[in-house]
């Protein structure tokens, strides 16, 4: 159990996943609340790490999380039917390996890991907990 009353998720504005990510992360992780930070498709962003405003935007968000609300878990969520990230599953789950490694390097006193959320709607963990 994390010892901390926030998580953090970077994920989709899209609004389909909005609640089973709050969800699992409140469930999972024993929290009252997830710090949401939004941007389309943010594990391509992460994961090519080319756009250094929307990256440099992502970061001082995550940090507002982390430093002021404690948050120690961290999850970079990719979904089915990203119109920020219009790409197949395998290359979905490869950006969110890649954005977890990427947030890994900010050095945060958090846990980072990677959700994949189905057709259906349920969210799958697809980078393994440090």
């Amino acid at each position: 159990m994390i010892s901390s009353t926030f998580t953090t998720a970077v994920t989709c504005m899209d609004g389909r996943i909005q609640i089973p990510v709050i969800e699992y992360m409140k469930s999972t992780f024993g929290v009252a609340y997830v710090d949401m930070i939004t941007e389309p498709g943010p594990n391509k962003i992460l994961s090519e790490n080319t756009d250094n405003n929307i990256v440099g935007s992502i970061r001082r968000r995550v940090a507002i999380s982390v430093e002021v609300h404690y948050s120690k878990v961290i999850a970079v969520v990719g979904h089915h039917d990203c119109v920020g990230n219009p790409t197949d599953k395998e290359t979905q789950r490869h950006h969110i390996h890649n954005a977890v490694s990427m947030v890994n390097t900010w050095g945060f006193d958090a846990q980072v890991i990677g959700l994949w959320i189905d057709e259906t709607w349920l969210v799958h963990e697809v980078s393994p907990r440090t």
